[in-house]
């Protein structure tokens, strides 16, 4: 009996368990962690903003100047002292003053609430050093100031270990202060293209054969998700050959991946290299991809993906990348959103269906290519992955698909 694709995911995920305990760390530089994950918390060495702020262009005042007095007009005309510019270190405000600031300025010292330089009268800046007064209005304390620590205050946490590094990130350990930070070593995968009939792009291509397009397929997804890739180069069908292939590298990876010759055929060769070892093959509820293979080799684990480029791709975003995601923290799962298709489909019955799509603007999808795992240009003018459960068999032009971008 098949097996569902949950419980093949749990499976992956349940091989690669370990990999989490056997990861070193190592420091690199801001950019160079680029999509690493992060071996250790990070506390705020410092606050930020790391000193009170103007959130906007304007005045900075003593708001008790403004307040309304009985028998007056609400706000006050204050005397105009030195500009506030970002960077510099104003001196004391004092009372029935305004000091001109910028945004992102550092507040004097007395000063409690910026006015907006749109409120003021008259709603330009004054020439410095020029003597001048302004009329502004009635404000609270706090107006359109960004108080020191607001965002996040020194010695507490950061970021989180864990924690995959993207833009945003990077960017808050910047405004930190921080130029490099500790990351978890990244899993070491080795990717094996097998088959006779495949050959390297820019060879050649004689009758009978074809253009790799797996070992790129895969490596690129893999890199993009943070993962150290080693590629062997082809093996063809003579399973001594790729086993001598794997004993030469198994001992410097964390997983192995290979493509190809994991179904029923006369020419399977990694079901005939894998014998005698701990690995077992079996048939997935899935369209593409159901031919799987998943154990050990020789202590490393190991899977076998299909040979068919979809397959192979599909193989890898419905079982690697969510069991390396809740294993070591990436690659992030991809992105599930709801859409209503354009046109109706068809998929077998008791198989989760994975087609190619493209979701266009207002939530609809259009479904790329038919069903078929050979089809690769149909992948390549796609961004998104549409779900059919197993229980499904028809869908209508109009019905609710899950989809997952790409």
């Amino acid at each position: 009996m098949a097996r569902s694709v949950a419980a093949h995911r749990q499976a992956v995920q349940e091989l690669l368990s370990g990999l989490a305990d056997t990861k070193g760390t190592e420091e690199l530089p801001l950019m160079g962690a680029l999509g690493r994950v992060l071996a250790a918390d990070v506390l705020a060495p410092l606050s930020l903003p790391p000193f009170a702020n103007s959130q906007m262009d304007g005045f900075a005042v003593r708001s008790a100047d403004l307040a309304p007095h009985a028998g007056s007009d609400a706000g006050a005309e204050l005397t105009v002292v030195d500009p506030v510019p970002a960077g510099a270190a104003p001196v004391r405000l004092i009372p029935g003053t305004a000091a001109p600031i910028m945004t992102g300025a550092m507040m004097p010292e007395g000063a409690d609430a910026v006015v907006p330089i749109e409120q003021a009268l008259p709603d330009v800046f004054p020439v410095p050093g020029v003597p001048a007064t302004v009329r502004l209005p009635t404000t609270e304390p706090g107006t359109f100031v960004r108080d020191a620590g607001s965002d996040i205050t020194a010695g507490t946490v950061a970021l989180r270990a864990g924690t995959a590094l993207g833009p945003g990130q990077l960017g808050l350990l910047a405004a930190l202060g921080m130029t490099a930070v500790e990351v978890r070593t990244p899993v070491r995968v080795l990717l094996v293209t097998t088959g006779d009939e495949v050959v390297e792009p820019g060879t050649s291509l004689p009758a009978g054969k074809i253009y790799d397009s797996n070992g790129t397929l895969l490596e690129a997804a893999m890199l993009q998700s943070g993962l150290h890739v080693t590629r062997t180069g082809i093996s063809g069908d003579d399973p001594a050959e790729l086993l001598a292939l794997l004993r030469g590298r198994s001992g410097t990876v964390d997983l192995i991946v290979s493509t190809g010759g994991v179904s029923k055929g006369a020419y399977e060769v990694v079901r005939q290299a894998m014998m005698g070892h701990a690995v077992e093959f079996v048939s997935v509820a899935m369209q593409p991809g159901g031919p799987q293979g998943i154990g050990m080799f020789d202590g490393v684990p190991f899977l076998g993906f299909p040979g068919n480029p979809v397959s192979c791709l599909v193989s890898f975003e419905m079982f690697l990348r969510p069991a390396l995601a809740a294993v070591v923290g990436i690659p992030a799962l991809r992105p599930s959103l709801q859409a209503r298709l354009t046109e109706s489909l068809t998929s077998p019955a008791g198989k989760h269906q994975v087609r190619r799509g493209t979701l266009l603007p207002g939530g609809t999808v259009r479904l790329e290519g038919g069903a078929g795992s050979h089809l690769i240009h149909a992948l390549a003018n796609s961004n998104a992955l549409v779900q059919v459960p197993a229980a499904v068999t028809e869908l209508d032009a109009g019905a609710e698909v899950e989809v997952w971008m790409l």
